[in-house]
């Protein structure tokens, strides 16, 4: 069973940063797209940034040159180096890769943005 555990969340002020770090476990299979994605409360699910196999990265509107997505296949981890945070980025923050044709999801950390 593939497990996804997740850190790095917290409290920070405006203009502060934090970094995110995902650790993927339990399958035999190489892991395709690493991605996170946030939900802030009353909003859906977005997608904040990716990356796949090939090193190739996207990053939403709102996060771009702000954010930055990097991947250790070796360990089967993905962080998220979130810099400039804005309170429009508190939200929760989950882990994403697919494996073949499977999704599989972390359990979320909080990031909040706040003097």
């Amino acid at each position: 069973q593939v497990q996804l555990v997740e850190s790095g969340g917290g409290l920070v002020q405006p203009g502060g940063s934090l970094r995110l770090s995902c650790t993927a476990s339990g399958s035999n299979f190489r892991i395709n797209t690493m991605a996170w994605y946030r939900q802030a409360p009353g909003k859906q699910r977005e997608l904040v940034a990716a990356t796949n196999t090939g090193g190739n990265t996207n990053y939403a509107d709102s996060v771009e040159g702000r954010f930055t997505i990097s991947r250790d296949n070796a360990k089967n981890t993905v962080n998220l180096q979130m810099n400039s945070l804005k309170p429009d980025d508190k939200a929760v923050y989950y882990c994403n890769v697919r494996i073949q044709i499977t999704t599989y999801w972390g359990q979320g950390t909080q990031v909040t943005v706040s003097s």
